[in-house]
């Protein structure tokens, strides 16, 4: 017989990152900090910070949806899904957690990674929602072929069940950047931002909400304890 329990888990360490950073660098310093998690107890840790502009490819990214990149610079990248933007005015996450203490299932992640999202942007007046089967958050605006516009992307990876990467808010960077790519691979769908839709949020607005809004989906995760 398996009981579920509720476990507690530490806070990890939030820190925000001032300026534009540059991509490669920062993808590589996150690097190091997930292997120093597993390897060496190191603290988990969110980063929150904003890319200067550079368009990703993810590990599902197909080389036809990158249309016209013009002279931003474009990266192939270890997480998962397809192509997205990066740029001033988004919000990324990096989320290091040691899975291995807060539970072995990807699935139950993301989950709490897409509601951790809608919750930010309640908080906000804006009501997100998930689509079966496309990673990210969505909104209801009528302009695009589905009815719904992606205000959020997430993007993620796992190495010896140490979480990196991790999500981009879009608060209102320049919509038009999405229109190099097929953001995320979905046709039927635009990009939206909290700005393009009247609300006005600074930074420092949306790092405490998410700061705050965290503890709720991470920091009590359900772990199995066999009772035989």
């Amino acid at each position: 017989m398996v009981n579920s329990l509720l476990g507690s888990v530490d806070q990890p360490n939030f820190l925000t990152f001032t300026g534009l950073c540059e991509y490669l660098s920062t993808v590589e310093r996150m690097r190091a900090h997930a292997a120093a998690i597993r390897a060496e107890g190191a603290t988990e840790a969110v980063w929150l910070l904003e890319h200067a502009s550079v368009y990703t490819a993810g590990t599902s990214a197909r080389h036809a949806d990158l249309l016209t990149p013009s002279d931003v610079p474009v990266y192939q990248t270890g997480r998962g899904g397809q192509w997205t933007y990066h740029g001033p005015g988004q919000r990324v996450a990096y989320v290091m957690l040691d899975l291995q203490k807060r539970g072995r299932d990807v699935r139950c992640y993301v989950n709490k990674l897409e509601s951790w999202i809608i919750e930010v942007l309640g908080g906000f007046g804006v009501i997100g929602q998930r689509r079966a089967g496309l990673p990210g958050i969505w909104v209801k605006t009528g302009k695009s072929t589905s009815g719904l516009d992606k205000i959020a992307a997430i993007g993620i990876r796992i190495s010896r069940w140490v979480s990196w990467h991790g999500i981009a808010i879009n608060n209102d960077p320049d919509l038009d950047a999405f229109h190099a790519i097929v953001p995320c691979g979905v046709q039927d769908a635009g990009v939206t931002s909290l700005a393009k839709l009247g609300i006005s949020v600074s930074m420092d607005e949306l790092d405490t909400m998410l700061k705050t809004s965290f503890e709720k989906y991470f920091n009590h995760l359900e772990t199995s304890k066999s009772t035989r």
